[in-house]
C-alpha cells in the first residue's frame, strides 16, 4: 500500500495552507482542552465522603486544607461553603453560587473557537473549490474547442482536494467540540451536586441539627404565633 502523496497539498492550491493552519490549531486546543478537563475532574461523591468525615471529626481547617490541595472546580465550590459553614442558609447558597459561576468561564474557555474551526473549515473548503472552479473554467476558455485535459484538471483537482480536505477536518471538530461540551456539563453537573450536598450536611447535621428537628422547632414557632 503506497504512502500519502504529498504532491496532492501543493495542487490543492492556496486554501490548503489555511485548512492545515486550523488543522494545527484544532488539534492543539483540544489536547489542551482534553487534559484541562481531565485534570479538573475528581470523583465527585468520593471527595464528598472524605470532606464529611473530617468535618465529622469538627476538623474544619483541615477540611479546607484538602480542598486548597484538590484541582478542580468541585473542590473550589466546596471551599466556598466551608468557608461560609456559620452563615445562614441564603448567604451560603449565595457563596457557593458565586464560586461556581467564576469556574464556569475556565471550563468553557476555547470551546468556541473549536466550534469555530468545525463551522469555518467547509467554508475553506467550498471557497478553494470556487477557486478551482474558476481557474477550470478560465482554463477551458483560454483552449477554446481544444483545451486539453492537462489543462483542465489544475482547477478541477484544487477544487476536490480543498473540499475533501475541509470536510476531512470539520468532522473531527464537531465530535471534539461535542466531546469536550459533554465532559463539561458532567463536571457541571459535579459541581451542582457536590454544592447542594455539602450545604445540606453543613445546615443539617454539622450543626448538629437534624431535619425532623429543624421541621419540629418551625411548627412550634407556627403555634406559638
Amino acid at each position: 500500500m503506497s504512502g500519502f502523496d504529498f504532491s496532492l497539498f501543493s495542487r490543492g492550491g492556496p486554501m490548503m495552507g489555511v485548512l492545515a493552519v486550523l488543522a494545527v490549531l484544532g488539534v492543539m486546543l483540544f489536547v489542551e482542552r482534553t487534559l484541562f478537563l481531565h485534570r479538573s475532574q475528581i470523583r465527585a461523591k468520593a471527595f464528598i465522603d472524605g470532606i464529611k468525615n473530617i468535618l465529622a471529626k469538627r476538623r474544619l481547617v483541615e477540611a479546607l486544607t484538602v480542598c486548597e490541595e484538590t484541582p478542580g472546580p468541585v473542590a473550589a465550590v466546596v471551599k466556598a461553603a466551608l468557608l461560609h459553614a456559620d452563615d445562614a442558609a441564603d448567604a451560603m447558597r449565595f457563596h457557593v453560587q458565586e464560586a461556581g459561576i467564576v469556574e464556569l468561564p475556565a471550563l468553557e474557555r476555547r470551546l468556541g473557537t473549536i466550534a469555530a474551526v468545525a463551522q469555518v473549515a467547509p467554508l475553506v473548503g467550498l471557497l478553494g473549490c470556487t477557486l478551482g472552479m474558476i481557474s477550470t473554467f478560465m482554463a477551458f476558455e483560454k483552449g477554446g474547442n481544444y483545451a486539453m485535459a492537462g489543462a483542465l484538471s489544475a482547477g478541477m483537482w484544487q477544487a476536490l482536494l480543498t473540499a475533501a480536505a475541509s470536510l476531512m477536518l470539520a468532522i473531527p471538530a464537531h465530535l471534539a467540540y461535542h466531546f469536550i461540551s459533554g465532559r463539561i456539563r458532567a463536571i457541571v453537573r459535579d459541581i451542582e451536586w457536590s454544592g447542594n450536598e455539602i450545604m445540606k450536611y453543613l445546615l443539617t447535621e454539622y450543626r448538629g441539627v437534624k431535619p425532623g428537628e429543624r421541621r419540629s422547632e418551625a411548627g412550634e414557632r407556627s403555634a406559638a404565633s
